[in-house]
């Protein structure tokens, strides 16, 4: 743990929707470095140009502004209110104040058509995905894969903890007959299809009887800190949330490093990151295939199966680059004569 000079007086927004487990670890990881830490929900902020000096008032810190932000999580809503929100937290970073995730990344980790998009651009290795709003195009992508004797995921744009998730084609294991695409008004009219990665079927085909999994991997500062394995759930879907159990998993290099790159690529200065194994490697050490990449990742079930105290390196990461980095750059900036 750095011992920040600064770190006494400092005051630090967690904006979250809701407190609980999280934030309180949250809060405890800053008490120990000195700092005060206030729990904000974003519905409760607001853009005004009356209010001097910023034009931006954060409940809580009067007419000043945090010195860095903590997002925790950002409320569902209509378009214009997540927009609203998601603007708060641009416009704290266009005041010189740090964001951690800020909101461009969480932008892009939150869409799940352009985390693919930014994956593959980036080299990073990632099942195939198509997102349109033309159903008779995902219909299209559904039959070609039905035929190649392939499945697909179809996933709300939007979404977490493994909800809305629809299986669609035929495996090796049925008779191919397609089916038709579902309706896309319960998915806002977007089909965002990811090809389906069956581990648990590459495990039977080997003779093992372990069902499937996937790895969470943490990234914090650009390095990845801790790793565990979801095992089962309901069915399919590995998720903590819907039944999966957390396994200790030491944190392998090429899983590491697959992370890392996935977060860079995403612009996140945290994130989780789940990984699968790829069916056509000879076994789980060969190069993982990325699902997803969550940039408000919770911690919890990680935290049960790991020594590391994750909200601390968050939070020193916080402290220690993130805000630190501000700072000089801030510093920087000034002309020369400044100060004389």
């Amino acid at each position: 743990m750095s011992d920040l000079p600064s770190a006494g007086g400092l005051r630090v927004a967690i904006m979250t929707d809701e407190t609980g487990w999280h934030t309180s670890r949250l809060k405890k990881a800053f008490r120990a470095r000195g700092v005060e830490a206030r729990c904000v929900d974003l519905a409760t902020c607001r853009i005004d140009t009356t209010w001097s000096p910023y034009g931006l008032a954060i409940p809580g810190f009067a007419r000043e502004l945090p010195d860095a932000v903590f997002v925790r999580g950002i409320a569902g809503g209509t378009f214009e209110q997540v927009t609203l929100r998601l603007g708060v937290l641009h416009a704290l970073r266009e005041c010189g104040i740090p964001v951690y995730n800020d909101a461009r990344a969480i932008e892009r980790s939150v869409d799940k058509s352009m985390t693919s998009f930014l994956l593959h651009r980036a080299g990073v290795p990632t099942p195939a995905a198509w997102a349109t709003e033309s159903a008779a195009f995902a219909q299209r992508v559904l039959m070609r894969e039905t035929a190649a004797r392939r499945q697909v995921v179809l996933k709300p744009l939007f979404g977490s903890q493994g909800k809305g998730l629809r299986r669609l084609g035929a495996s090796a294991a049925r008779d191919g007959t397609l089916k038709p695409l579902p309706p896309l008004r319960g998915y806002q009219q977007v089909a965002y299809l990811q090809r389906f990665v069956d581990t648990a079927g590459a495990n039977r085909a080997a003779g093992a009887s372990r069902a499937g999994f996937d790895w969470r991997v943490l990234v914090i500062g650009g390095r990845a800190v801790a790793a565990m394995r979801r095992v089962g759930g309901r069915g399919w879907i590995h998720n903590v949330a819907r039944g999966a159990q957390c396994e200790p998993s030491a944190l392998d290099p090429t899983h590491a490093a697959i992370a890392e790159r996935a977060t860079a690529a995403l612009g996140l200065d945290y994130a989780g990151v789940d990984l699968i194994p790829d069916p056509s490697m000879p076994d789980e050490a060969g190069v993982p295939l990325v699902l997803e990449v969550n940039g408000v990742a919770a911690w919890r079930g990680l935290q049960s199966v790991t020594p590391i105290d994750i909200a601390a390196a968050l939070v020193d990461d916080l402290l220690d680059r993130k805000l630190a980095g501000s700072r000089a750059a801030a510093l920087a900036a000034l002309p020369l004569h400044a100060g004389r």
